[in-house]
């Protein structure tokens, strides 16, 4: 794969830094939370339990979410180190600067995105 070299990777680096900060935060939130959930035994009727059961669920989903996203952080974060990031993974066309800025953890360009 081809090197990106038009673009200042120490803002797209920083970016995606606080992107991963954001986002471990919010994984231990959703742990804690899934955790006080489980552990809790003050349910004493049916309503109570179907609202912790949605609850939790919903929980689930957002942690599988944002595990995802992490894994997506670290992928960019290892092509600016090889000096790869912004380059398509479809097409090996350069993705625009505008749309790492909007979603810094793209892999393909708007066109070929699926």
């Amino acid at each position: 794969m081809k090197k990106r070299e038009d673009l200042n990777f120490k803002e797209f680096e920083t970016l995606l830094n606080e992107r991963l900060q954001h986002v471990q935060k919010n994984i231990e939130e959703l742990k804690e939370e899934l955790i006080d959930v489980s552990s809790d035994d003050t349910i004493n009727d049916m309503e109570d339990l179907a609202s912790l059961e949605t609850l939790n669920d919903n929980d689930r989903l957002l942690l599988e979410k944002q595990t995802t996203e992490l894994r997506e952080i670290y992928h960019a974060l290892s092509k600016i180190k090889d000096e790869t990031y912004g380059i398509c993974e479809e097409s090996a066309k350069p993705i625009p600067v505008e749309r790492l800025r909007a979603n810094p953890i793209a892999r393909t360009l708007v066109t070929e995105a699926k």
